[in-house]
């Protein structure tokens, strides 16, 4: 029997202040403002260095690197422009291309080293091998291999233009997708190993995950899994195409925006775990912070930061086209540019995950490859800082004032409407994310009363990302359910039939603290027949009502995540 996945929409904490029938994907606090925007004529993605400077290609045909605050260190004049992401190798140097055919290699003052001739513009970013080498896809319709020198190693004719960025994995083979509706693999050396037919176009790039399985959108609708011998896995239909490029998470969830306007976080079986309502066209791909948030921009000018729950934790309006993916440096700094040519920098925040592919071309230098243990291990302590420095953040406003327990209404938690499953193949063609064994959770010991379980839930709740997380087996104990199954990312909660209310099963999302799962608060608030219900004054907390059964979560909400009213008048006002 097929199971479908529920996915639960959170319960944010500002729902549990204002107390009102929920609106589901309300933010969790305001969004950061830029602390500088600076018209810099950035068409391309932009690739970070190691050390914070930016590169990146210019309307004005021009390559530029600036530093981390966006100030001007050189440029490099070429044919014309381009959007193609720029590699920085580990040397410093640059490799970008241009709409004028041409390949160039610019050492890390700016000098050019060398530049080689293709057949078409290069639309795509090239991607960087393990060698040194570099692999670039041009709208000709042809795949070259140009070495660090700037020799061409071998060339592939695909037949058709290929504006998919090719990505290149652990063993060297090279994937990319082409305008003949073709995901194509090739070997090292440039001959055809397999290619597999969508129904349609492929602008989207392909993301590989730590097993070698391929991942990428097609403008026939759908999202595509396949092994690394090109077999299908699975297929997700979205409602539109779906041109974006897809991340793997450190999760292992598959992200990808679609021009329907939602965002998909799909897990290895290609069921969703969550879908996000952007409200706009997503072209551009997503990027994951350590935290776990997803953070992606919409044609619209929204740049929306989504928590691991599928939740609304921030949403900056621009009001300029975002169809490029933001860029994270090693120290926290988020980037992001929008049409008109200007490129903004957030404060610091949280770096990159070190996911199997956490960002567009994987890494923020723009290589385009599977990396090795030792890169991985690298850029883990690199980020380390960053990524447990505490930050500062800004929350929504405070409570209405003279708002009451006995006004304040249960909160309305709606989930998101159930999918068929994904297309797939047999379980057998199926590759986990971890070789984590899922494993069965033990029964609730029957030993403590459900507000015995609840205090115990309430003593080790945290605060991660923005929202409200519990033990698992203690919360989940106090309301009656049973942990079926517990993964590296769900666990699978079941309940029997019970005062009225139906047998439930299904999965909610849960994260690990010390190697103890943790539950969040919003994902148990959406269980099936489960109604929150805030209480305030001492003693009080979130209120959970089960088949006629009211639980009290003790929490101080207030000290907690603490919210600052906003001011009267900002010191900026947004025209």
């Amino acid at each position: 029997m097929t199971r479908h996945m529920r996915t639960v929409s959170v319960l944010t904490l500002a729902l549990l202040y204002v107390g009102a029938a929920a609106q589901q994907s309300a933010p969790l606090r305001a969004a950061p403002q830029p602390v500088w925007t600076r018209d810099v004529k950035i068409i391309s993605p932009i690739s970070v260095s190691s050390g914070g400077d930016l590169t990146f290609v210019g309307s004005d045909a021009r390559i530029r690197r600036t530093d981390a605050a966006g100030k001007e260190k050189w440029a490099f004049a070429v044919g014309d422009l381009g959007r193609a992401q720029p590699i920085v190798t580990p040397q410093g140097d640059v490799v970008a291309a241009s709409y004028d055919d041409t390949l160039y290699r610019l050492d890390a003052a700016g000098k050019l080293l060398w530049k080689v001739k293709l057949d078409g513009d290069v639309f795509a970013s090239p991607a960087l091998r393990g060698d040194g080498s570099v692999v670039a896809a041009t709208a000709n319709g042809t795949v070259y291999a140009v070495s660090a020198q700037g020799q061409v190693l071998w060339s592939y004719k695909v037949g058709a233009p290929v504006f998919s960025s090719p990505a290149v994995g652990a063993d060297g083979t090279v994937y990319f997708g082409a305008q003949n509706n073709r995901l194509h693999a090739l070997t090292p050396e440039g001959k055809l190993k397999w290619s597999f037919a969508a129904g349609s176009l492929i602008f989207s790039s392909p993301a590989l995950d730590a097993q070698g399985n391929v991942y990428f959108g097609s403008s026939d609708r759908k999202i595509y899994s396949l092994d690394a011998q090109g077999k299908l896995r699975w297929s997700r239909q979205t409602n539109l195409f779906v041109n974006a490029s897809p991340i793997v998470t450190s999760g292992g969830l598959v992200v990808v925006g679609s021009y329907d306007g939602s965002v998909y976080a799909l897990n290895t079986t290609g069921e969703d775990e969550w879908v996000y309502k952007a409200g706009a066209p997503v072209a551009a791909p997503a990027a994951e912070l350590s935290d776990g948030t997803v953070v992606v921009g919409d044609l619209s000018g929204t740049l929306h930061a989504i928590g691991p729950a599928g939740q609304a934790v921030w949403t900056l309006k621009t009001g300029k086209k975002i169809d490029t993916g933001v860029a994270v440096s090693d120290a926290g700094t988020l980037y992001f540019s929008t049409e008109g040519g200007l490129l903004s920098a957030l404060p610091k925040g949280r770096p990159l995950a070190s996911g199997p592919w956490s960002t567009f071309r994987g890494v923020p230098d723009g290589w385009g490859r599977s990396l090795t243990p030792a890169e991985t291990q690298a850029r883990v302590q690199a980020r380390r800082a960053a990524a447990t420095v505490p930050l500062a953040q800004t929350p929504l406003a405070q409570v209405p004032a003279g708002q009451t327990p006995a006004t304040q209404p249960p909160v309305t938690v709606t989930p998101a409407p159930v999918r068929p499953p994904a297309t797939q193949t047999p379980p057998a063609a199926q590759t986990p994310t971890t070789p984590t064994r899922p494993q069965p959770a033990p029964a609730a010991q029957p030993t403590r009363t459900p507000a015995e379980w609840a205090a115990l839930a309430s003593q080790g709740a945290q605060v991660i990302g923005g929202q409200v997380y519990l033990p698992l087996g203690p919360a989940t104990s106090a309301l009656g359910l049973r942990v079926a199954l517990l993964t590296p990312r769900t666990a699978t909660l079941s309940a029997p039939a019970q005062g009225g209310a139906a047998a439930t099963r299904g999965p909610v999302p849960v994260v690990y603290v010390a190697r103890a799962p943790l539950v969040p608060l919003a994902a148990l608030a959406g269980w099936p027949g489960v109604s929150a219900r805030l209480r305030t004054g001492a003693g009080g907390g979130v209120q959970l009502t089960r088949a006629g059964q009211s639980t009290l979560f003790v929490l101080d909400l207030r000290r907690a995540v603490p919210f600052v009213a906003a001011p009267e008048f900002p010191a900026v006002i947004r025209r």
